[in-house]
């Protein structure tokens, strides 16, 4: 419905806002009723109720109504001045449109509410294992690696350069044993039994470098060999010491390869000195036979040890070790692996054999010229009655003849030691040096004798 002219002016406090021109304004259509008789455009606001006159679109100001224009419809009018502004609401639409806002947010809460709780999860699974994989306990700082030198760390690190291992291979088999640097030549000290029968050496040094070594000298008697390695520089010889000066109870350490463990270190203590132990015997003959004069130690010493070092408290060796003591099983066998009884060549034979077989390859071996009774169960050593071969058992012209051994003496004491076998007086003579003076203790038709007399010298073999 088209507006209205007037001739008095609108209120200043009231204007309608400006439409579109005539014949752009669309069609109206009819929506729902404002009223009896009357329609609504579509977009129109709805009235809202007031004290005043209808002053909606197409309704002409109170004035043009008494001027005598048509009778105002019926319905809600607008009073510009209540308090309630003019609101626009379509209540249909607003109830359906917060349903659907009410599910998304429901919705986008509970997606969130799951978010938040797998991660709440998985941050404290993750919280928990840092926690026990970075579990640190109280542990002492570093310390200076330096060891004391009369330390077993520190006898260790002063002979290990010097000790290496030996890889044998012969005509029945292989093994493995030990042995140690003599001096800058390449001279390597080691026992006869490793080396013997060997057609193959291989030497095996510290640094895990391997070279060919050819064998010098050995003697079975003292079970001892030497072989020499080649254009090998760098070469550490181990000091040696007195044996004459060990006593027991002193700390020694032991270096080998027990059952080809290279380069392993056990420590002990001397047990006992002057041990006769006799080693070897494998040929039936008596010609591989040792005979030693040895330190016993408790310090571990297993097969493969053997021609190691045993070293005092200045890294100096004082033994080879040579042998163990197994302990007995059912029958004759014995159980192999230490028991803490090992025995070692003491250092002072070891150094004359060496220097003997370095120089001639044989080593000699001191004798009184006669010929033992190994039968003979009493105490001490007798002299036989015959010889080898039907030969007099006391060597005519030899130092015990010179010195008035007879045949039938049983010897009691060498150098004022008592003697208790054959076996130990071999021993104890083997202990000394061709040449050395010896005064043997000799009983004779019940009475006991003094003899002295300068040992004699044999090849070894």
């Amino acid at each position: 419905m088209a507006d209205q002219q007037q001739s008095d002016p609108a209120p200043t406090w009231w204007s309608r806002p400006a439409g579109p021109p005539p014949g752009l304004r669309p069609e109206p259509e009819p929506t729902r009723a404002a009223g009896p008789g009357r329609v609504e455009e579509p977009g129109a606001e709805p009235a809202a109720a007031g004290d005043g006159a209808d002053h909606g679109e197409g309704a002409p100001p109170p004035a043009a109504a008494a001027a005598g224009g048509p009778e105002p419809a019926t319905g809600p009018t607008y009073d510009p001045w209540s308090v309630a502004p003019l609101q626009v609401a379509d209540r249909g639409r607003e109830a359906g449109g917060r349903v659907v806002r009410l599910r998304h947010v429901l919705a986008l809460g509970l997606g969130i509410a799951l978010l938040a709780g797998g991660a709440g999860g998985w941050l404290g699974v993750l919280a928990e294992r840092r926690s026990s994989t970075r579990l640190e306990l109280p542990q002492a700082a570093v310390d200076a690696k330096g060891r004391a030198p009369d330390s077993v760390a520190g006898i260790a690190a002063a002979a290990l350069p010097g000790v290496v291992t030996l890889h044998v291979r012969g005509a029945t088999g292989g093994g493995t044993g030990t042995g140690f640097v003599l001096d800058p030549q390449g001279h390597i000290l080691t026992n006869h039994h490793v080396v013997a029968g060997a057609k193959d050496i291989t030497v095996t040094f510290g640094t895990g470098e391997s070279v060919d070594a050819e064998l010098v000298g050995q003697d079975s008697g003292y079970d001892l060999a030497v072989v020499r390695v080649a254009g090998v520089r760098g070469l550490q010889p181990l000091a040696l010491g007195n044996s004459e000066d060990v006593q027991v109870g002193d700390p020694v350490v032991a270096i080998g390869a027990p059952f080809d463990l290279s380069n392993t270190v056990t420590a002990g203590i001397i047990s006992a000195t002057g041990r006769p132990i006799t080693a070897g015997g494998d040929k039936g003959d008596g010609s591989d036979i040792s005979y030693v004069d040895a330190l016993q130690t408790d310090a571990p010493i297993n097969p493969g040890n053997s021609g190691g070092p045993l070293l005092d408290a200045k890294a100096r060796v004082i033994g080879i070790n040579s042998a163990i003591r197994g302990a007995d099983k059912a029958g004759s066998e014995k159980q192999s692996g230490s028991i803490g009884l090992g025995f070692a060549i003491p250092v002072n034979q070891g150094k004359r054999v060496a220097e003997e077989l370095i120089r001639t390859g044989r080593a000699t071996h001191p004798v009184i010229g006669v010929t033992l009774d190994m039968q003979y169960t009493g105490d001490g050593a007798r002299v036989g009655t015959e010889g080898e071969g039907g030969k007099p058992a006391v060597t005519p012209g030899g130092p015990a003849a010179r010195a008035g051994v007879k045949a039938g003496d049983v010897i009691t004491k060498v150098d004022g030691r008592r003697v208790h076998g054959g076996d130990e007086l071999i021993i104890k003579v083997r202990a000394l040096r061709p040449g050395a003076p010896l005064r043997l203790t000799v009983l004779r038709d019940g009475r006991e004798l003094t003899l002295s007399l300068v040992l004699g010298s044999a090849n070894g073999s």
